[in-house]
């Protein structure tokens, strides 16, 4: 139903996971990053789906991945974006939130 837009896709996967359906909410994650392999799946939307799991080690690491590419979605989002809430008190995001340029 997406047509191959990761927006919806990723909203699907925080619909699952809000409502207690982990398994779906893993499955949309494993079909995204088999797609990272042959096509470009942002780090970020990636980050937000493990963030949404409480797999914060692996958020980060695809926070990081984002901020390496220079990826829009960080710049736009990291400040606002609720996907992310449960990151906020983790001493790594405000340092992230440091090197993409936002004030503390």
């Amino acid at each position: 139903m997406s047509d191959g837009d990761q927006g919806p896709t990723v909203s699907l996967a925080h619909a699952y996971l809000a409502v207690g359906k982990r398994a779906e909410g893993e499955n949309i994650l494993r079909d995204l990053e088999r797609k990272s392999k042959s096509a470009h799946v942002s780090p970020y939307t990636t980050a937000t789906i493990y963030a949404g799991l409480g797999e914060k080690d692996k958020a980060f690491e695809f926070l990081e991945k984002a901020y390496q590419e220079r990826s829009l979605d960080i710049s736009w989002h990291i400040k606002a974006d609720l996907r992310i809430d449960n990151l906020r008190s983790d001493p790594r995001f405000q340092d992230l939130v440091r090197r993409v340029g936002y004030p503390q």
